[in-house]
């Protein structure tokens, strides 16, 4: 017979990474004596008057934010990139150097201070879609890559609780990226066809990894998830990027956006905390066709709402360990509603 993994320890590949991932999931029934984060239970005020991000507020650079409605992007008041980066010293082999340039915008996805994804209405969840594709086009046309994340709670060292994501855009290709351009081309040029198609062909034959699907999209833990909870979005559509998305993909991406995020709010009744960020396809990629539009969700929960995982120790220094099966964790997550259930 052959090996199942199942709750015996094994190592799994990150197909995007080439990362190995050990799973070990008898240490989820650990006794836990350490850390305990106090949970975001509490409903925010709508409106607060000492937010740097908040409609009519004045900001740390001493802008006042207009008295905006909807989605609102601006320039980040301390960009970790900017245009006028000066060009480095000479590079030495023994200390690498390059440089780095580009702009920083914020995303507020609200006017609403205390209003996070899943508390939007699905319109205001367009809208937060809408203004990623958008901000993706525009600059995309000067730089070689384009990075949406959020950084969501205090957990996740999100510096200002107002609702709102980021958008970095860079004249190179982040490593990470680069790493996901070379193994999709790889898989590509070995099996005939596109990495993430393979990838969701698989887990919709299998089914035990998905925890939202419709016509458009695909939302899994994947095969080869290091953190908890963590999930993968796919594009169905053969889109590298946002700026691909149709009328009706973006529609159905903020339908499930907003579930997704229920799921993972009602999953121990708490504003669940996580980064999240596209990934899509580099500017000047050599290969087009190898490329899927995808976005990962890392949350750091692992038993309860104030039990996090910590990535340190043999995964600092060896390689990622996860306590649970990818398997166990959709299973909790289908179970959760994808309607909101906190009271707020």
């Amino acid at each position: 017979m052959g090996f199942e993994p199942g709750d015996h320890p094994h190592r799994r590949q990150n197909l995007l990474s080439g990362d190995w991932i050990l799973v070990s999931p008898h240490r989820s029934d650990r006794p836990w004596r350490g850390a305990e984060a106090a949970p975001d239970t509490g409903p925010a005020p709508s409106y607060d008057p000492d937010c740097y991000l908040c409609p009519g507020n004045l900001r740390a650079n001493g802008q006042r934010n207009p008295d905006y409605r909807g989605s609102f992007v601006f320039p980040n008041d301390f960009a970790a990139l900017v245009a006028d980066t000066p060009v480095p010293l000479p590079s030495h082999p023994l200390a690498p150097i390059a440089e780095a340039r580009g702009e920083a915008h914020v995303l507020c996805f609200s006017p609403d201070h205390g209003r996070t994804l899943p508390e939007l209405s699905q319109a205001e969840v367009r809208a937060v879609v809408d203004a990623w594709c958008e901000e993706s086009a525009r600059l995309s046309r000067d730089h070689a890559y384009v990075q949406i994340f959020e950084n969501k709670g205090a957990m996740m060292g999100c510096s200002m609780p107002h609702p709102h994501g980021q958008i970095w855009a860079s004249d190179h290709i982040p490593s990470e990226l680069a790493r996901e351009d070379d193994r999709q081309r790889a898989w590509l040029d070995r099996h005939g066809q596109v990495l993430l198609d393979a990838v969701a062909d698989r887990e919709e034959r299998e089914g035990e990894r998905i925890v939202e699907s419709n016509a458009d999209w695909l939302a899994i833990v994947p095969w080869w998830a290091a953190w908890p909870f963590e999930t993968l979005v796919i594009s169905r559509e053969p889109a590298t990027g946002l700026i691909d998305l149709s009328d009706a993909a973006r529609t159905s991406l903020a339908v499930l956006i907003r579930r997704l995020t229920a799921r993972y709010d009602n999953l121990f009744g708490v504003s669940f905390p996580y980064s999240m960020g596209w990934h899509q396809m580099p500017r000047d990629a050599e290969r087009p066709d190898a490329w899927r539009l995808h976005a990962h969700f890392y949350p750091p929960l692992l038993r309860s709402a104030s039990v996090r995982k910590f990535m340190v120790g043999y995964e600092m220094l060896a390689e990622p360990q996860r306590d649970l099966t990818p398997e166990q964790a959709a299973e909790r997550l289908r179970m959760c509603s994808p309607l909101l259930e906190r009271k707020l």
